[in-house]
């Protein structure tokens, strides 16, 4: 049995939307998905291959044939449609804060079956980039449906490389199938165990007592040497800015504050070192992200931009920090008020530590000059469209406007030709550095244990381990 040692454990429903990668782990190995991320692109998985119309609002999907559920039942074009159906509903795509997020994209489609392999797909509005939709529109057995509504979750039936065994509040144990259409595991048996504490996760894995430890602390997992494995995590650690009233709605403000942020420093002092600059609205990792120069720090055009703006002697500014998620916001937010102090900006706090309500809050745009808070999807579009599009005003978008952004955008999600779309999401990407939504300051650096050397080992660029191509891990190869 090869056993993973993670923050937490638990499933609930896999049409809600999360980025939850503790969960997402669990739900890649139960369920197939019509695509397969690789790198910044997509590769065929249950669907064989797919034709998307000029438009971009047909899409056609042929289907691996003879597949079925882990309860026997087909895996067709039949259950396919039912699955995006579903996740269209309004009570389904629930992440913290934001309802219905898939409905978004999928609400009003229609699904044709064509036949058994074969599903059409027409969206009302065109998505170039639905891929990054269905990358995680995990395909469940519609005999699991009700269950499932009734909040029965550990009545998980997929189709995947991987059935569910067994589930407790701190344990999920699944088996695997020895003749998946995708090929056979390595492991043929995983279990994810619950272990919040990092240090403890760190010495069971030196112990042989798991065979993979992830989220450990940077610092002490340094003595494990080659079992030791550094990635960069897709989600951005920023801060929201009220473009909507008050001093940031003055675009000189907001890029006075991203030219005035020594980002090194604040990820030394903070995160020890564990962390990468965020120059952009998304990280390096995603599709379509500009490799132009950062704008360096230069405190002294901050100051010139402020006084340019109306604040010559500087100006106070309101922040909404929570205790967690990201959990160093307090120490970030001390230490940022501690830079921005040496260009006459001047922080003052308020603590929110119900990280739920926070993000309800900062959800129906009740925060006050900025909040800390992070940016997860691993998609540049939905980023575009939810966060930053003032025509769309979605549940995290902050006021900000910028014509010539949303012109990309509509450019951007007509454009079938992936290049082509790469290189419109890169203009975005570059306008958005001269005239920024957010205060934009790192990707945390994480960390993650193997059991003996595997040095060819990489982490998938969203963060999330997928135990289907994890080499072979035996029990007690690790131990010292």
């Amino acid at each position: 049995m090869t056993v993973i040692a993670q923050a937490r454990v638990g499933l609930q429903d896999p049409h809600d939307c999360t980025d939850a990668s503790d969960t997402l782990t669990i739900y890649h190995a139960l369920y197939d998905t019509l695509v397969r991320r690789v790198g910044q692109d997509y590769v065929p998985h249950l669907a064989r291959r797919w034709d998307v119309s000029e438009d971009a609002c047909q899409w056609t999907f042929h289907l691996q044939p003879d597949v079925t559920f882990h309860d026997g039942t087909a895996c067709d074009a039949t259950a396919v449609a039912a699955c995006l159906e579903r996740m269209a509903r309004e009570d389904k795509g629930y992440t913290l804060g934001a309802p219905a997020v898939w409905r978004q994209y999928l609400g009003h489609a229609i699904c044709d079956v064509i036949d058994p392999v074969t599903l059409r797909v027409t969206l009302q509005s065109p998505m170039a980039d639905l891929l990054d939709v269905l990358e995680q529109g995990f395909i469940v057995a519609p005999s699991a449906f009700a269950a499932l509504d009734a909040g029965d979750y550990g009545h998980q039936v997929g189709s995947g490389p991987y059935r569910l065994d067994a589930m407790t509040t701190d344990h999920v144990t699944a088996r695997r199938l020895d003749h998946h259409f995708a090929g056979t595991p390595a492991n043929p048996v995983m279990t994810w165990q619950s272990v919040p504490d990092p240090d403890l996760r760190l010495t069971m894995l030196e112990q042989g007592m798991v065979q993979v430890a992830n989220g450990l602390d940077f610092l002490a997992s340094e003595r494990l040497g080659d079992m030791r494995h550094v990635y960069l995590s897709p989600v951005a650690i920023i801060y929201l800015l009220n473009a909507a009233r008050g001093p940031l709605a003055d675009a000189r403000i907001r890029r006075a504050l991203s030219i005035a942020v020594d980002r090194d420093a604040l990820i030394a002092e903070v995160v020890a070192g564990a962390a990468c600059p965020l120059h952009g609205f998304v990280s390096p990792q995603h599709y379509g992200a500009a490799q132009s120069q950062a704008a360096a720090l230069d405190r002294d055009t901050a100051r010139a931009l402020m006084a340019e703006a109306g604040y010559p002697d500087g100006l106070t500014l309101e922040v909404d920090c929570p205790t967690r998620l990201p959990d160093e916001a307090e120490r970030l937010t001390a230490a940022l008020g501690r830079q921005l102090a040496q260009v006459g900006v001047t922080l003052r706090v308020h603590v929110h530590p119900a990280r739920e309500d926070y993000a309800h809050m900062v959800r129906r745009k009740e925060i006050r000059d900025l909040c800390v808070f992070d940016s997860s999807p691993m998609s540049t579009y939905r980023v575009l469209y939810e966060k930053i599009d003032s025509r769309v005003a979605g549940a995290w978008w902050q006021g900000y406007a910028n014509a010539e952004i949303e012109v990309l955008i509509d450019k951007g999600r007509r454009t079938t030709d992936r290049e082509a779309r790469a290189e419109i999401w890169r203009a975005a990407y570059r306008m958005l550095q001269d005239d920024p939504a957010w205060l934009t300051l790192y990707n945390p650096l994480r960390v993650i244990g193997l059991a003996g050397s595997h040095p060819n080992f990489a982490m998938p660029p969203d963060g999330v381990i997928d135990v289907a191509r994890l080499p072979e891990l035996d029990e007690g190869r690790n131990a010292r």
